[in-house]
């Protein structure tokens, strides 16, 4: 569907053409007409799948007319915040409305001056946007549109109180657009809270990865990982590459080992400060570096065009983690390709996966890196002949414990 069938302003209609696009996502089409409706949406759908434009779009065909703050966006990470209000400000192009973005982190004293100058459309962080509620410096009761970006985020991150209170200072008489890429029974509880009568629009059952992203888990020894993941490197199109870690620890120190094989590599984690996060994605954006390395701070919310591969450097322990992981590439329909590294002791961790996204994830060895076959450091790593994506297929079924038996059956080149 072509967003001038979806009855949007033709300033936004042209905004959003300026910037390539053309067709609606599922998404869209399904949220947009209801937003444009008056309808509260509960919209379930993961990342890269369009839903910023499903609940921007029409709120600011809403707010065209008149004056003030009017429309409050929560978002649960100042990385997706800042991205959700840099997106709104390529859609505002042809339209006489001002965005702002509240985010910890960043001078109270700034925002104030900010805040002053008056905003229609606030992005903001539960934590830092209550601050400034309590101090008097943002006014809720003219509100028209409430939205809440990956509601489950905000409650895995502990800011079930903070919406309770932002929730409390919104006017009764407001439209509220919920969106979620999962709905556990928390989720489905604050949703009751917040929305009044919605309509639920959904694009993809829960766990499931985004379509046009081909996936393969590596097994490999422990520690081989950081070599494995140099040698991929130097694979033709590996052109925009996340690479995510379990600890900031392992972050840093991967860091190092790419910068001494001459790779071109920023990092992001939650000890970083935050200027430094955000130049680091900049970097990433804008193609200075090639590799950005990443804790979960980075899983959801990095809203980055044309990553080619997502790589999972540590098999994650939450499999939820792995779906919005692997949801960084193959975005807006584009292809991409996700490769997991498993150690032998990651292999339950894999499992679990598996059985949470109902299917199993082929596996490809790569010679000289896999269990059992690691090669002294310092060797030149065997380039494989004839195999799929670099190396041999290799079976495995879904399930929670490895016997010997089926360890050996599991290590077992075909």
């Amino acid at each position: 569907m072509e967003f001038q069938e979806l009855s949007l302003a033709p300033e936004i209609v042209r905004a959003v053409s300026d910037l390539g696009f053309t067709g609606a996502t599922p998404i869209q089409e399904k949220a947009i007409p209801e937003a444009l409706a008056g309808r509260d949406v509960l919209g379930r759908a993961q990342t890269g799948t369009g839903k910023t434009a499903a609940f921007m779009l029409p709120t600011l065909h809403r707010l065209r007319e008149g004056e003030g703050l009017r429309a409050l966006v929560l978002c649960p990470t100042r990385e997706l915040a800042i991205q959700v209000a840099e997106a709104t400000r390529e859609y505002v192009k042809y339209l006489h409305l001002w965005v702002g973005v509240l985010y910890g982190g960043t001078s109270v004293q700034k925002d104030v001056r900010d805040l002053r100058a008056g905003y229609d459309v606030l992005v903001a962080t539960p934590g830092r946007l209550i601050d400034h509620l309590e101090r008097g410096n943002v006014d809720l009761s003219e509100l028209q549109v409430l939205i809440l970006d990956e509601a489950d985020r905000m409650l895995d991150m502990g800011f079930r109180p903070q919406i309770s209170q932002i929730l409390k200072r919104c006017p009764r008489d407001r439209q509220t657009l919920f969106f979620s890429a999962t709905l556990p029974n928390e989720v489905r509880s604050l949703a009751y809270d917040s929305l009044r009568d919605p309509v639920t629009v959904e694009v993809a059952p829960q766990a499931t990865t985004a379509e046009g992203v081909e996936q393969f888990v590596y097994p490999v020894d422990g520690r081989r990982k950081a070599a494995l993941l140099i040698e991929l490197l130097k694979r033709p199109g590996m052109d925009s590459v996340i690479v995510f870690t379990r600890t900031k620890f392992g972050a840093d120190k991967l860091i190092g080992q790419l910068q001494q094989a001459g790779v071109q590599v920023a990092v992001m984690h939650g000890d970083r400060a935050m200027k430094d996060r955000v130049k680091a994605l900049d970097q990433f954006r804008d193609r200075e570096v090639r590799v950005l390395v990443a804790t979960d701070v980075a899983q959801r919310g990095l809203d980055v065009e044309g990553i080619s591969h997502v790589v999972n450097f540590d098999v994650p322990q939450d499999p939820d983690s792995y779906v919005h992981r692997v949801g960084r590439t193959a975005r807006a329909g584009q292809k991409g390709e996700a490769i997991t590294f498993m150690s032998p002791g990651e292999i339950g961790e894999l499992r679990a996966i598996e059985y949470h996204i109902g299917r199993e994830l082929p596996k490809v060895e790569l010679e000289g890196y896999g269990f059992g076959l690691a090669t002294p450091e310092g060797s030149d790593p065997v380039t494989p002949k004839k195999a799929p994506k670099g190396g041999r297929r290799m079976g495995a079924r879904a399930g929670a414990q490895l016997s010997p038996e089926e360890l050996e059956k599991l290590l077992r080149v075909g």
